[in-house]
């Protein structure tokens, strides 16, 4: 078995060989190796932040750190076959974190510096947790009184676009931008030739125009891409449209725990690791499956929790009515789970964490009845060593927070 892209871990991405990474999706980046269907191989990943951030107790790196070069991908691999039109089916055999990197982040950024994620309007960052990793299970220094299995996933598999599809991505979003262009935050982010990385492509001139025209890796889009979907875990199975020839794979953005949504940014366990996979290339798959977005599913192996503590939130916003918004019912969903944290004795921040680091489940629960759709957020009581479920005597449980409150600036 081989490991077709190999990192340096002592080195960011920035400084390791930049011709095995990309963070900007355009079909002209050349394809760093080729696989064959069926052939078992394995990817090294960074972090989404290409090893920016560090294990300690001081969100300078939160604070300082360079967006515009996140979402380090390893590849783009060629698969062998692989045609416009067909579907590459990639299974994911094992996922990991590297044995001498046993440890992960979450974090809520600066304002200032791309927002603190889905409750960024009221959370205070910059800040951070730092995840110790004991096998499969995840525990910090800065949330006490909560450890949990963790579910190792890919945020990123993605296969490369064609001109014409590169071309509609560029178009439908400009129009998006172009229709609110002082909206905070902004509605979307055009290419941009500043922090791109282009594999191959590093120092010619021919990635100096595929920089200006390449699309971003933080949205997900029809190719995959940015889904941060918790099950695409070990043992998952995800089919993919192709749109170049070879496919044009590449990975990245490994978490080794998430909830639901990953409200907080940066909100899974961000880490580094490797994946273990097979593709298998299925000819004319788009016809086949109606495959307008990737299909997948879900693997074998997931934390066997049974109690959700679930609450549930309506459109309604500050007095406003809102007419079947999941987007809001979901926030309202998450502030009410973020209040009663904090009556167990947790700041707002860890709060917010915890519901984006742990194995939280979300549902759409209701989205006809008008005017109010109905969502939730169910939070597993086991992950804690005290009982968090409502009950008639008091039982408040304070922390000593100054741990993380010595993270903030």
């Amino acid at each position: 078995m081989r490991t077709v892209v190999k990192i340096d871990l002592t080195k960011t991405a920035m400084e390791e060989s930049r011709k095995i990474f990309h963070n900007r999706y355009h079909p002209e980046i050349p394809p760093v190796d080729t696989v064959k269907a069926g052939e078992v191989f394995k990817v090294e990943c960074f972090d989404f932040s290409g090893g920016q951030i560090k294990n300690d107790d001081d969100a300078a790196d939160i604070k300082n750190m360079d967006l515009s070069v996140a979402h380090i991908l390893s590849g783009p691999i060629a698969v062998e076959g692989a045609e416009p039109g067909d579907a590459v089916e990639v299974e994911l055999l094992d996922i990991q974190p590297f044995p001498e990197r046993a440890w992960g982040v979450t974090a809520v950024l600066d304002p200032n510096n791309g927002g603190g994620g889905f409750l960024g309007d009221v959370m205070k960052g910059p800040c951070k947790a730092i995840w110790d990793f004991e096998g499969i299970y995840a525990s910090s220094r800065h949330i006490p009184g909560v450890r949990f299995v963790g579910m190792i996933h890919t945020g990123i598999i993605a296969t490369a676009p064609s001109h014409q599809l590169l071309a509609e991505w560029n178009r439908r979003e400009g129009v998006l931008i172009a229709s609110a262009p002082n909206h905070q935050p902004p509605l979307a982010f055009p290419p941009s030739a500043q922090g791109a990385l282009v594999g191959g492509l590093e120092g010619t001139p021919l990635g100096e125009r595929v920089k200006v025209e390449g699309a971003r890796t933080a949205p997900t889009r029809e190719h995959g891409g940015n889904c941060d979907i918790k099950n695409l875990s070990r043992g998952a199975k995800i089919w993919i449209p192709v749109y170049v020839p070879g496919a044009n794979l590449s990975f990245g953005d490994i978490h080794f725990s998430q909830g639901d949504g990953e409200i907080a940014f940066c909100g899974g366990i961000e880490t580094s690791g490797i994946v273990t996979c097979r593709v298998q290339v299925i000819k004319r798959g788009v016809d086949r499956f109606a495959l307008k977005n990737p299909i997948f599913l879900p693997g074998p192996v997931e934390p066997r929790y049974t109690k959700y503590l679930t609450f549930q939130g309506i459109p309604v916003d500050r007095g406003i009515q809102h007419f079947l918004d999941p987007r809001v019912a979901f926030r309202q969903a998450c502030l009410n789970a973020v209040a009663y944290l904090q009556r167990l004795g947790y700041t707002a921040e860890q709060a917010y964490l915890i519901l984006s680091a742990a194995p939280c489940e979300s549902r759409i629960n209701n989205i006809v009845d008008v005017p109010n759709s109905c969502c939730s957020i169910g939070i597993p009581a086991e992950i804690f060593d005290f009982d968090i479920l409502p009950r008639a005597d008091e039982h408040v449980r304070t922390f000593d927070n100054k741990a993380l409150a010595t993270l903030r600036f």
